[in-house]
């Protein structure tokens, strides 16, 4: 059994140092402004503070709308737009070369959505001809795969990965609500809960051992027991590394003076020890291994930070700024050297409407015509084109009425008599050879 009861009579060692009966007290000793009145400290050789302790509890998973967690607000908000975008900025670029985004008013907004949506899964399906549409997709693509990866990689974690959250947060919550708070008994710490931090004596329970703080917080405060601990750092420390995954430190850090030793008012030891604690203290090696020593006989608990969430972490816009920042410069660039180079080729039309005498709107509905036009120069349209072309035939034989009965047998008949003229009924087979077929056909 661990216990602090060597801490709960500090004060009567300090008056027995005063006294005489003792020379020192070496130990985890809290350096308090109260207790110098008895005696001098040292330097502290250990960082202290107080702290909270709660019981964590497991955090329910049944939230169905928990797919939309990984992502945060501004981060949907901003993927819609980019997607919205991208579409646009495909179509613009596609819709006079392509005929596959051509079509009714409806037809080509649908496509704008389909397109840059159906990147999800990449189960677009139009092929793109424009070289500045496949700058603009390839990038967009890449942008997609990282977003859809980070939010697979999130969502698995949220649905899979143990979460804990503690059962309170802070001090205040606790007050709120009346429950109760131990400590450890005849410490310095029921004076400071009372004077700092405003809590009620009548709310306070004390405790001796590490089983005792254990027993309490797991009853709860309506059971007999406390809703939370507060102590020391490195009592607490010691307890939670005892109890793994079942409690942790919340709420602020306040913090003491630390660890030291403790001599007789005007002792000349004080200013040798303090010496000596310098020395040690600034070795981090020496004290990591001496910190590692006091604690290889306990349990070695796991990484707490990854289990413990109270919300889960959504992933930010600001995450991904680069990537967006990328992906608009890109789409920017290309919508601007496609429009260069449209204006370029169509200049003297383009130049012609604008100098013409209509309205300003007139103009620029004109305008808005003239860039929905198909670019018949494009080889994908000429692609499209009907392989059909017009014969032209004499006039005697051009395409009439269809030919009657007779007119179609008196043609059989006169074919059935050539062919009888031209070959010999006693000619076997063999002496048809294909120069005399020949012969046959082109008469």
């Amino acid at each position: 059994m661990t216990s602090f009861h060597s801490m709960g009579h500090m004060i009567i060692f300090f008056g027995q140092i005063k006294a005489g009966t003792y020379d020192a007290v070496v130990g985890d000793t809290t350096i308090v402004a109260k207790r110098s009145s008895y005696v001098d400290f040292t330097l502290p050789y250990s960082e202290s503070g107080v702290s909270m302790v709660v019981l964590m509890e497991h955090k329910e998973r049944d939230n169905i709308w928990i797919f939309l967690k990984p992502l945060s607000l501004d981060i949907w908000l901003t993927t819609g737009a980019a997607f919205i975008f991208t579409g646009c900025v495909i179509w613009v670029l596609e819709h006079r070369v392509n005929s596959e985004f051509r079509g009714p008013p409806e037809q080509q907004l649908s496509m704008i959505f389909w397109f840059s949506f159906s990147t999800l899964v990449f189960a677009q399906r139009e092929k793109v001809v424009n070289n500045w549409t496949r700058l603009v997709l390839i990038t967009w693509v890449f942008v997609v795969l990282i977003l859809t990866q980070s939010y697979a990689a999130s969502l698995a974690s949220m649905l899979t990965v143990q979460k804990l959250k503690p059962l309170f947060t802070d001090i205040e919550e606790i007050k709120r609500n009346g429950y109760y708070v131990g400590y450890q008994k005849k410490s310095f710490i029921k004076g400071f809960l009372i004077e700092n931090l405003g809590l009620k004596a009548s709310m306070l329970k004390a405790y001796k051992t590490i089983e005792q703080y254990n027993d309490a917080l797991s009853k709860g405060s309506n059971n007999g027991g406390v809703a939370a601990i507060i102590d020391e750092i490195p009592y607490l420390k010691l307890f939670i590394a005892k109890n793994c995954s079942k409690y942790t430190m919340v709420g602020p850090t306040y913090k003491t003076d630390g660890f030291g030793f403790a001599f007789p008012k005007g002792s000349p030891l004080v200013s040798y020890m303090s010496t000596a604690i310098l020395k040690v203290t600034q070795e981090k090696s020496l004290m990591d291994s001496i910190e590692f020593k006091a604690f290889t006989n306990q349990t070695i608990c796991d990484d707490q930070s990854a289990k413990i969430s109270s919300d889960g972490r959504s992933l930010h816009v600001y995450s991904f700024g680069g990537l967006f920042i990328i992906a608009g410069a890109v789409s920017v660039f290309s919508l601007l050297m496609y429009m260069y180079s449209f204006l370029c080729s169509h200049w003297p039309t383009l130049r012609a409407m604008i100098s013409s005498e209509s309205s300003f709107w007139s103009k620029l509905v004109e305008l808005a015509k003239h860039f929905d036009n198909e670019d018949l120069s494009s080889h994908h349209l000429k692609r499209r084109t009907s392989i059909i072309h017009a014969v032209d035939t004499p006039d005697d034989q051009a395409i009439g009425a269809l030919p009657d009965a007779n007119d179609m047998h008196n043609h059989i008949v006169v074919t059935n008599e050539t062919v009888e003229n031209n070959i010999d009924p006693n000619e076997n087979d063999e002496n048809l050879s294909s120069g005399h077929i020949d012969s046959i056909v082109n008469q």
